[in-house]
Order: structure tokens, then C-alpha cells, then sequence
């Protein structure tokens, strides 16, 4: 694979790189609290709100639904008010749905506040790729491993801190979750002074339509890439415990695996995104991460005896993540149409992810045993290597319109 020469960095005209620089990572630290926050007091939150098994089961596919079907709409939106405006209304929207559904006493308007909540973030992740594409040009690597590694970091502390902050508080649950709304509004603040930098927002390029992207070759092949890694992505948190626990580990030792394969993705996301903007092509980290997959998963199958090192192997390969938002950045040349890629990338990504988890189960729950969800689980790997050798290549989807 061939380097790539840095040229000269620095942010457009507008505001001080700083100032973008900690927007972006107090914003993502909070992109995944509405997700995260819910899953160590949920059961609480279903016997409190009397949900049923069905509700409860809306709760958990929800945030895959919000970012699919909220993210399609962003580019278009954005192009009218503003990238800026646009996401400091989404950091908004994260933080009151967090304050309202701390306070919901009914499981419908709970359901509504997440549903309010995920739609910010869903707004978020589309737009973080846009925004650093247009503020950080010739460094959008090491901005994607910023955003990356904030985002992992804030994955993890929502999950790691609701259950002692609900204990701190006598054991309220509405103040383990709610807390996180104070972290939004402290996100907030950095974009107040950004709104400015819409003011010339019509002249900042081109914009392409999402539409034009659903015969874009290179478009489909960034998604499906997206889709099939966030689906490994999404069976592995829902149930790698479970698959431990039938390996014979106890809760305690597989919620310690889950956890060091999710604290993984905190050093994984330093290194993925610059070493992959300093590439041509990205087809040999698609490969590296295929590989660890390809090893990982049938070790966990076949010598669970060892699953240590096939979790840590796993562990690894979610490098495809952060290489797949970095993807979204490389494969275009402008910010709208980084925009509406991440968009249709996303939207067309999280329908594939939304269905691992539930595959996974149903085929468990049929066969009493993994085999057939570890063949499931090989398929998507292969997939996701095809796919992203050809998103891996040096191109760019406005050259394929």
C-alpha cells in the first residue's frame, strides 16, 4: 500500500480549531449516553413503567430504528439551517430527551423522550464526519481518531457509571440515567459560539442528494461495509455473555470478557483512523481486521476453553469501526457530500445492524446451541471483507454520480 503526503493543516475560515476541536469530542462523548445508560437499569425501568416484554423489546431495537431512519433526512435539513445550527439543535434534542424520560411516568412518553434523544444522536453521527471534513480538510484522520476515540470513551462511561451514580442517589434509577443529561448541556456550549460559521453555509460546496447515491456503486459498498461490521458489532454486545456462559463461565467472568472486549475499542480507535488516512488504500486494514474475525469467531466456537484470547482477538478487529467512519471521510472530497454519504452509509448500515441481535437470538433460541449463529456470524464476515475491499480502494463517490 502507497502513503499518502500530508499537505498543510488547518481549519477553514471560521472558528479557531480549538474550539471545534472540543465540540466535537464533548459531543461525542454524550452520542451514545442515550443508548448505553438504559441497558444496566433496565430492568428496573420495566418493572417501575410496567412494560411489557414487547415494549421493553421496542426499547432495545430502538436506537438502530432512531439512527436508520432520523440520519436520512440530516443532509437535506442541514443544507437549510446549517451544518453548526443543525448540530447544536441535535446536542439539544439528546439532552432534553435524556432530562424528560428521567422523569417519564409512563412507559409511552418514556419510549417518546428516548425516541427524542436517539434522534439527536442520529442527527450527530451523520454530521460529526461532515463537520470535521470541513474544518479539518487535510487532517481528517486524526480528527476521525479524536472523534472515535471520544465516542468509545463515552460508550463506556455511560454503561460503567449509571449503576454507581443510581446507588449514590439511594438507588434511583431516574437519577442514574438523567445525570447524562448534564453532559449534553455542557456539549452545547462550544457550538452556541460556532453558529456563525453558517452564515456562509451556501457557498461551502456542491451538495449531493442522497438519492444519486442509491446507484453509486462506491456508495452501497461504504454501507454494506458500515452494516455487516455494526451487525458483528451489535450481536457481539447483546450476546457474547451468553455465548461465554454456555462455554461455561460464570456471569462474573463473562460480563469481565464483555467488558475488556468493549474497553478494546479505546486504544483500537488511536491507531485505526491515522494510520488509515496515511493510506491509499485501505484494503489491507479491511483484511487485517476480516482476518482477526475469521480466527476469533471459530475459536470461540470450537475451544471456548480459550475464549480470552479470542475475545481479545475480536476485541481488535472492532477496529473496523473507527475504519468505517474514517471511510466516510475518505471517500469523498466535500463536506456535503461527506454529509449525505455518512447519511445513506448510516441509514442503510444500522437497518443491516438492527437485524444481528435478533438473527442470533432466533436461531439460538431454535436450535438450543451456537453453531448456526457462528455460521450466520462467518457469513457476514466474509460480506463485510468483499464490501470493503471495494470501499477500501482510492476513489470518490462524487466521481461515480
Amino acid at each position: 500500500m502507497t502513503a499518502v503526503a500530508h499537505t498543510p493543516s488547518g481549519t477553514r475560515k471560521g472558528s479557531p480549531a480549538w474550539l471545534v476541536v472540543v465540540g466535537i469530542v464533548l459531543a461525542a462523548l454524550n452520542l451514545r449516553t442515550a443508548v448505553t445508560s438504559i441497558g444496566p437499569v433496565l430492568d428496573r425501568i420495566g418493572t417501575e413503567l410496567h412494560m411489557s416484554g414487547a415494549t421493553l423489546g421496542l426499547l432495545t431495537t430502538l436506537p438502530v430504528l432512531c439512527f436508520a431512519v432520523f440520519g436520512v433526512f440530516t443532509p437535506a435539513v442541514s443544507r437549510r439551517v446549517g451544518q453548526h445550527t443543525l448540530f447544536l439543535a441535535a446536542i439539544l434534542a439528546m439532552g432534553t430527551g435524556l432530562l424528560i424520560r428521567a422523569v417519564a411516568d409512563s412507559a409511552w412518553l418514556f419510549l417518546g423522550a428516548s425516541t427524542l434523544a436517539l434522534a439527536g444522536s442520529a442527527i450527530g453521527n451523520v454530521l460529526v464526519p461532515a463537520l470535521v471534513k470541513q474544518h479539518f480538510l487535510h487532517r481528517a484522520g486524526p480528527m476521525m481518531t479524536v472523534y472515535s476515540t471520544a465516542l468509545a470513551v463515552g460508550t463506556m462511561i455511560a454503561a460503567a457509571f449509571t449503576v454507581p451514580i443510581q446507588d449514590l442517589g439511594g438507588g434511583n434509577w431516574r437519577l442514574g440515567i438523567g445525570i447524562w443529561a448534564t453532559l449534553a448541556a455542557i456539549a452545547a456550549v462550544p457550538w452556541f459560539a460556532m453558529l456563525r460559521d453558517d452564515r456562509d453555509r451556501r457557498g461551502n460546496g456542491e451538495a449531493v442528494a442522497i438519492g444519486a447515491l442509491v446507484r453509486n456503486p462506491l456508495a452501497w459498498a461504504v454501507a454494506v461495509y458500515f452494516g455487516t461490521q455494526s451487525l458483528i458489532a451489535y450481536a457481539l454486545f447483546g450476546w457474547l455473555p451468553q455465548i461465554l456462559i454456555d462455554g461455561g463461565y460464570s456471569s462474573g467472568q463473562s460480563g469481565l470478557m464483555l467488558a475488556v472486549f468493549t474497553g478494546l475499542g479505546i486504544p483500537v480507535a488511536l491507531i485505526v483512523p491515522p494510520l488509515a488516512s496515511r493510506l491509499l488504500h485501505q484494503r489491507g486494514l479491511v483484511a487485517a481486521c476480516g482476518a482477526l474475525y475469521l480466527i476469533g469467531f471459530p475459536g470461540l466456537w470450537l475451544a471456548p476453553d480459550a475464549a480470552w484470547l479470542w475475545v481479545i482477538l475480536l476485541g481488535v478487529a472492532m477496529g473496523s469501526f473507527p475504519l468505517a467512519l474514517t471511510l466516510l471521510a475518505l471517500r469523498t472530497r466535500t463536506a456535503h457530500a461527506t454529509a449525505a454519504l455518512s447519511a445513506f452509509a448510516q441509514s442503510v448500515g444500522y437497518l443491516i445492524a438492527g437485524i444481528g441481535p435478533l438473527v442470533v437470538g432466533i436461531l439460538y433460541e431454535f436450535t438450543g446451541g451456537w453453531d448456526l449463529p457462528f455460521v450466520v456470524l462467518l457469513i457476514d464476515v466474509t460480506v463485510m471483507i468483499v464490501a470493503g475491499f471495494y470501499a477500501g480502494r482510492h476513489a470518490f463517490v462524487e466521481d461515480q454520480r
